[in-house]
């Protein structure tokens, strides 16, 4: 990497929360994998590296504490790509984020990219790990891989709208409230040395489909009432009162370039959390899913998401925030985490939507896949994308029981969805 002029940048309106809250054992971080149809040679996927992350300046940052804010720095040189983990989304430790706050990894057939979220969100991520996989399939095979479907092209350079906080660009006026009731967690027997479970269910993207149309909903509204379903059974077992349940409510990320535009490949996502005030009393699959579909729809329009944009950045250009000190900013942005972060729902469902490559790439590329990091207060979380024909659902877990996930795909086959199960551990059972 260059030496001079080094690109340095603010963190983004959501970025500026996760190193805040950061613990000795959590940093919040997210991962996209593709599997090609041949062993991973490292020293191409190297090489590819080193060309790819020109085009990615933004990204290609490591994790800098000034005296008011953190922010991020390009990093003095390219990363090397590490053999695979024995676990996928193992935490960054601060030096490892002081290097470089994102790393490449490889197993077998699969390239695998990990991200702290500072850095980019899930859209960024993914054009990041396609456009290396175009570049490491063109040198493999000396085949000319063209530009688009999110395949940047490595030659040229990128625009500085690339580096845009589009938080600050799409505030408004008036501000949405964040006040919400605190939702139900999923417990279980903590794993030794914070292993992290990965259960894939691979379906047929065109049976979830039929599904999601019978009930004439999208499919993410469709997965979050399985999810919601399977939650509820939990807790009817382990709270069988219903006056002292707790809400049932999902974590649903909302990509704000579907609303406002943008070509940020940084963060641009905002959350809603539909769920389901369990101690009204027993609900039907059928009740569930109308209720999350009129939720959803009244959440997901451009001026709730302008509200929610608003709340966040009031909070950012406070006078008295702004020369607070990082040390007393990161007391504060805990205590604000802690009271209405993660404890306002049971579970992160992030659907990332259909993949899609320049077809040259398709006859190279078996699948992708997309996975959180658990929770820094739960113990589950659940990526979702398609590619082709198969939906690739991947569930993560801290804990040794593997009832969510095991109540989750059974629902999902007693709707007609046959369900293909993988695991990372061997002998695993649902």
């Amino acid at each position: 990497m260059k030496e001079h002029k080094r690109l340095w940048l603010k963190l983004d309106n959501a970025a500026k929360l996760y190193p805040a809250v950061r613990t000795k054992n959590w940093s919040n971080i997210f991962r996209l994998s593709v599997t090609l149809n041949e062993k991973i040679d490292p020293v191409i996927l190297q090489s590819a590296l080193n060309i790819t992350i020109k085009r990615f300046p933004s990204i290609a940052m490591r994790l800098c504490k000034g005296f008011f804010w953190y922010y991020l720095e390009e990093v003095t040189e390219v990363p090397q790509v590490i053999p695979e983990r024995p676990y996928p989304c193992s935490k960054m430790t601060s030096a490892d984020m002081k290097k470089c706050a994102f790393r490449v990894l490889y197993y077998e057939n699969r390239i695998a990219t990990e991200f702290f979220h500072s850095l980019t969100d899930g859209n960024g991520g993914l054009i990041f790990i396609k456009t290396l996989a175009a570049e490491y399939i063109s040198q493999k095979h000396n085949v000319k891989i063209k530009s688009g479907y999110g395949v940047f092209s490595r030659n040229e350079m990128p625009d500085s709208k690339e580096f845009e906080d589009s938080f600050l660009k799409y505030d408004g006026h008036i501000s949405a409230s964040r006040r919400e009731a605190t939702a139900y967690k999923v417990c279980g027997t903590k794993e030794k040395s914070d292993f992290h479970h990965i259960i894939t269910g691979i379906v047929s993207l065109k049976d979830a489909l039929s599904v999601s149309k019978k009930y004439g909903v999208s499919l993410t509204t469709f997965l979050v009432s399985v999810m919601i379903f399977s939650i509820m059974q939990i807790q009817d077992r382990e709270v069988p009162d219903k006056k002292k349940q707790k809400p049932v409510k999902v974590l649903v990320p909302v990509n704000l370039r579907n609303y406002f535009e943008s070509t940020s490949m940084r963060n641009f996502v905002l959350y809603i959390t539909p769920g389901i005030d369990a101690n009204m009393g027993n609900f039907t699959f059928e009740e569930i899913v109308h209720i999350i579909h009129h939720q959803m729809k009244l959440q997901l329009t451009e001026k709730q998401m302008r509200a929610r944009i608003t709340a966040n950045v009031k909070a950012e250009k406070n006078k008295f925030l702004k020369v607070m000190p990082l040390i007393l900013k990161n007391i504060g942005m805990k205590a604000v985490f802690s009271m209405v972060g993660e404890k306002k729902s049971c579970i992160t469902m992030s659907n990332l939507g259909a993949v899609k490559v320049p077809e040259q790439m398709n006859e190279f590329t078996e699948r992708f896949d997309f996975s959180l990091g658990v929770q820094a207060t739960g113990s589950n979380n659940c990526g979702i994308l398609s590619y082709q024909d198969k939906l690739y659902i991947n569930m993560i877990r801290n804990i040794r029981e593997s009832e969510l996930e095991r109540l989750f795909f059974t629902n999902l086959v007693g709707h007609g969805i046959a369900v293909t199960v993988e695991s990372n551990q061997k002998g695993a059972v649902l």
